[in-house]
């Protein structure tokens, strides 16, 4: 399939959670257990104020990516777990007035071509926050070389969530994103 025909754009993630799930287990390595769990958290992030979600669509209408966020709110589950890390950086700032970057993943047949750049680069340019901030595996990665070209650095590093066996890294960029041949727009 030519690349080219794979449209990013607003999706609807409610009503297409399932199919956003089986791509996320895919590139992600969930087990059905941690998809099962994953339907509520979706679900309910997406009610938050400011949530969206973009996906990436064959001309079919399969879903083979999807990014969704929101501005962060302090008292999220996921602020209060890397606040003390952040603090501890001089970084705590980073969670006030940020767009945050909740999920991005790409079915493994369509990694490599671009796909999760757009994804977030269309995400956050919608975004009225000054910045983003997201968290990663804190180990080398195409997802971390990725952040990084779009102009986002590390704040926090060796990041324990309670349900995840490795650790993470959270990191931030000011918006709009980094461009190929640019610093922005």
């Amino acid at each position: 399939m030519d690349d080219a025909e794979i449209t990013v754009g607003p999706v609807d993630l409610a009503a297409r959670v399932d199919e956003a799930l089986a791509v996320q287990a895919l590139a992600f390595g969930l087990s059905d257990d941690e998809i099962a769990v994953r339907h509520g958290i979706v679900l309910r992030h997406l009610r938050n104020p400011g949530a969206r979600a973009y996906g990436a669509l064959t001309p079919e209408g399969r879903l083979v990516g999807f990014v969704y966020g929101m501005p962060n709110d302090r008292t999220h589950w996921w602020s209060t777990v890397v606040e003390p890390y952040l603090r501890a950086g001089g970084h705590a700032g980073w969670l006030d007035d940020s767009f945050v970057i909740t999920e991005l993943h790409v079915h493994p047949a369509y990694q490599g071509r671009g796909l999760g750049r757009a994804l977030i680069t269309t995400i956050t340019d919608t975004a009225a926050e000054p910045r983003s901030i997201l968290s990663a595996i804190d180990t080398e990665s195409p997802a971390r070389a990725l952040y990084r070209s779009l102009g986002y650095t590390d704040l926090a590093r060796r990041v324990r969530f309670p349900s995840a066996a490795r650790p993470y890294a959270v990191m931030g960029a000011p918006l709009p994103l980094r461009r190929p041949g640019g610093t922005g727009i």
